[in-house]
């Protein structure tokens, strides 16, 4: 028989491990270090979820908590002019004090979850998420979630998306692109980005059953524009002019569209009918994808395209920079 301390052997290990990431990311000077501890932070985070038995957050925190965010991170230092990317000095008292602050929350976070697990539980809705998913039009209990009973919630996160890369398009335009890749690195591109299509298209379908759902296959997508851009393509695949703002609102314009043609037809916002849940959810998904996808697209590109700005905006524009 196997010991049980074995058996938790590995997720002791884990655990010490990602705190120990954690901390190096946070303490080291060198920022193009903490860059690199923040993405192995990540990956490692995923392994914990994977293990806790939650593959839909390990999924989304592999390809947009380590991958997509990572790539941010390390183009941002790109854009820095200062060759000596170290971290600002702090005085002693103010690490005191933001060491006193984080060990506090972790107390106070902690002593929630005890209460709420040991002391005090509370009634869990899993089971009766479980037991209203043939009246959800999908098998997989966290799209059913998202997508049906707290639609609310996934409308508001795809209008962050949009928010946030609308500010990104307001501080200035995007940054220089890179130059053509070597025949190595365009042989790689052919091969990896029609792969990268493939699997958002695997995970957009298979979100309803198993596993994925926009969000990771909309990071994926958009994992795939990154990889044309570093090849050289300056537009890392996405259209120009109205049909990128069109792409940019697909997502959420069809969910406000779902919703009030639903209102309109006798029901409450965003409650679906049985008969076209499966349906509606899966148009609202691939929606979804390709909104999310061009949004952290021109978050990477890092400024307002070229080819957004209209006639009468640039001939604006040409006249105040002159």
């Amino acid at each position: 028989m196997i010991n049980p301390s074995l058996i938790m052997l590995p997720d002791l290990l884990l655990a010490v491990m990602l705190i120990g990431m954690a901390w190096a990311a946070l303490s080291s000077n060198d920022l193009r270090r903490s860059v690199v501890l923040f993405i192995a932070f990540g990956l490692l985070l995923a392994i914990v979820w994977a293990r806790l038995h939650a593959p839909d957050l390990a999924l989304a925190e592999a390809a947009i908590g380590a991958g997509l965010s990572g790539a941010l991170l390390l183009i941002a230092l790109r854009d820095e002019t200062d060759s000596n990317l170290t971290a600002l000095k702090v005085s002693q008292v103010t690490r005191w004090l933001v060491d006193l602050f984080s060990l506090i929350m972790t107390v106070l976070i902690g002593w929630v979850l005890w209460l709420t697990i040991y002391v005090e539980p509370v009634e869990r809705l899993a089971p009766l998420a479980n037991a209203m998913l043939e009246h959800s039009g999908v098998s997989n209990p966290v799209t059913a979630v998202l997508l049906n009973y707290r639609g609310y919630d996934t409308l508001l996160e795809l209008v962050v998306v949009l928010a946030a890369v609308l500010g990104v398009m307001v501080v200035g335009r995007e940054r220089r692109g890179y130059r053509q890749a070597g025949p190595v690195f365009c042989g790689l591109v052919h091969w990896l980005v029609p792969l990268l299509i493939v699997t958002a298209g695997y995970l957009l379908w298979i979100g309803a059953h198993a596993p994925g759902g926009a969000f990771q296959a909309g990071a994926t997508l958009a994992a795939a524009g990154i990889v044309l851009r570093l090849a050289g393509n300056d537009a890392a695949g996405l259209p120009e002019g109205m049909w990128l703002r069109w792409l940019l609102v697909a997502g959420i314009g069809l969910f406000l569209t779902v919703g009030l043609g639903v209102t309109l037809n006798d029901g409450q916002f965003l409650q679906y009918p049985k008969a076209w849940s499966g349906t509606l959810i899966l148009l609202i998904e691939s929606a979804a994808t390709a909104s999310i996808a061009a949004a952290l697209v021109l978050a990477y590109r890092g400024g307002r395209p070229d080819g957004w700005l209209s006639v009468a905006d640039k001939d604006n524009d040409r006249e105040v920079s002159s």
